[in-house]
């Protein structure tokens, strides 16, 4: 990851781009760094991801709320002011949202998962 000099994000001027979830929509603004992305992300109501994720992420949950779906069929809820963080290849997650979600989502290469080994 390279360094980053101070600079201030205007959401209002970053392209909004849609994908189709197996319901719903999600819509993502991305700030890409090197090694580093920054999104904002809103999900519709009715969204379910049309995929099980396995990247790592820090989400904060600006407005609204969300379930995470872990594989292991583990529900986590997600609401406003509260945030989760993983590790690459530590979940497999998908997000649901009944009712529409607004969130901040960081994720890159910090985040990769490594296997420490012991000498």
């Amino acid at each position: 990851m390279s360094n980053i000099p101070f600079q201030t994000i205007d959401w209002t001027s970053i392209e909004k781009v849609e994908y189709e979830g197996e319901t719903g929509v999600a819509i993502w603004q991305t700030v890409q760094f090197e090694g580093l992305r920054v999104r904002l992300v809103e999900y519709s109501n009715g969204y379910l991801a049309d995929h099980w994720c396995q990247k790592g992420h820090i989400v904060y949950c600006l407005d609204g709320e969300f379930t995470s779906e872990l594989s292991t069929g583990k529900n986590i809820k997600l609401m406003k002011g509260q945030t989760y963080v993983v590790s690459d290849e530590l979940s497999s997650h998908r997000s649901i949202s009944t009712n529409g979600v607004i969130l901040l989502i960081i994720d890159g290469d910090f985040l990769k998962y490594t296997v420490e080994t012991k000498n």
